[in-house]
């Protein structure tokens, strides 16, 4: 039972889903729909005392809406008044260290709307320590609506001896030992896009690429925008020729004259 709370997240999602075609103006597409809690325990060597401690929830992405864009970084539908305590705490109290806590590019799901940003966070063991996680909706990945693409899903992986291993197709870490140097990663996964990708105005692609949310790769892949990598200066030519080829679905192709 101590998992319950996995399960009325994706309930909801489902609900929200289902009733899209009904009232498409109040629901949103679907969103990361995990805790990704992660705990750890082992001896202190500075104090000779045994210490268990524990992170999460981690923020993800959530779905897009018919008007709006989703929300990055934000705790899981039915978690919502759960505080997010500061990195320096658990670092002051533990032996470990946060090397990086940040939103990831491209993991919401393109559309007119773009889903959210998941959270990527990498912990670095000082000391030998087992960990553990057990994360869902690795597979069931966020779903876009009226024709929006998915988010990415949830994963873990552990850096061991300075390689990173990433084979957990589940997204489940059980016992893992780290040794100082060690470290575990938790990627929370996107918000699913709501509407056409490739009816996102430019300039709200080039503004997402600029501020890293979106690379110019999949700008060009997903969104039929084309960038210069270094001055994020949009080439109307070939954006013209990408959006023509793959008008949007939700109102005719966008063309990159405002650009």
């Amino acid at each position: 039972m101590r998992w319950w709370m996995t399960y009325p997240m994706t309930i909801v999602d489902t609900i929200f889903k289902a009733l899209a075609p009904a009232i498409p103006g109040r629901v949103i597409a679907g969103h990361h729909a995990d805790l990704l809690a992660s705990s750890f325990h082992g001896i202190n060597t500075r104090t000779s005392e045994f210490f268990i401690g524990s992170f999460g929830p981690l923020g993800g992405g959530w779905g897009a809406k018919m008007t709006e864009d989703g929300v990055s970084g934000t705790v899981c539908i039915n978690d919502g008044d759960t505080h997010n305590s500061p990195n320096e705490q658990a670092e002051f109290k533990f032996p470990i260290v946060v090397e990086r806590y940040a939103l990831v590019p491209d993991s919401g799901g393109a559309g007119r709307h773009r889903g959210g940003l998941g959270v990527e966070r990498v912990v670095r063991a000082r000391t030998n320590m087992m960990v553990n996680n057990q994360s869902d909706r690795a597979h069931c990945r966020p779903w876009g609506l009226n024709g929006g693409l998915d988010g990415d899903g949830n994963a873990v992986e552990l850096r061991i001896g300075g390689q990173w291993k990433t084979d957990f197709p589940n997204a489940k870490v059980l016992v893992a030992q780290l040794r100082p140097g060690d470290a575990s990663r938790s990627r929370s996964g996107g918000g699913g896009g709501y509407g056409s990708p490739f009816g996102r105005p430019v300039e709200q692609v080039r503004d997402d690429v600029r501020q890293g949310y979106v690379t110019v790769e999949s700008a060009a892949e997903l969104y039929g925008v084309v960038l210069d990598p270094e001055t994020f200066e949009v080439d109307v030519a070939a954006t013209e020729k990408l959006r023509a080829a793959r008008p949007a679905a939700d109102g005719g192709a966008h063309g990159a004259k405002s650009a």
